[in-house]
């Protein structure tokens, strides 16, 4: 899929937005909670401090996430339950999908994002509505990094 240079997604967004538009709709199901296997641990210090992570609200189940920024980069922790793994899989495709990009790219990533991977027919939208959610929080973390 091409984008636009409006909607030019980071690579790794693009990339994994791709392999699930690649696919046909019946078995895009199963890379999402191949996805949620892949997240990522967070670090030793957002373990050690919990309360440095911010619930998303707009997921039911306890998705919480923390941005950093590092030498110029992004890194988004989160942690979601293992018994609620459609949100640990949209946790997981934004924190490895973010991972290392620079705060402006993050930025540039268009908020319709979790629209645009192919899952709108096959989740619910309120499952839509709490990836979108992760995204606007880590986004609005980012820029809050930036200003400190």
């Amino acid at each position: 899929m091409t984008d636009s240079p409006a909607s030019l997604l980071p690579p790794q967004l693009a990339e994994i937005r791709d392999a699930f538009l690649e696919l046909p709709e019946s078995d895009r199901l199963q890379l999402l909670l191949e996805f949620s296997n892949e997240l990522p641990a967070v670090s030793e210090e957002v373990a050690a401090h919990p309360e440095m992570a911010e619930r998303v609200a707009e997921c039911q189940s306890p998705v919480y996430i923390y941005v950093e920024l590092t030498d110029g980069r992004v890194t988004m922790h989160a942690t979601a339950p293992a018994e609620a793994p459609t949100t640990r899989g949209f946790a997981s495709i934004l924190a490895q999908g973010i991972a290392g990009l620079a705060p402006e790219e993050v930025l540039a990533i268009p908020d319709d994002f979790p629209q645009s991977i192919g899952l709108t027919k096959i989740v619910s939208p309120l499952r839509i509505s709490g990836m979108t959610g992760m995204l606007l929080r880590a986004k609005r973390q980012v820029r809050e990094r930036l200003a400190a």
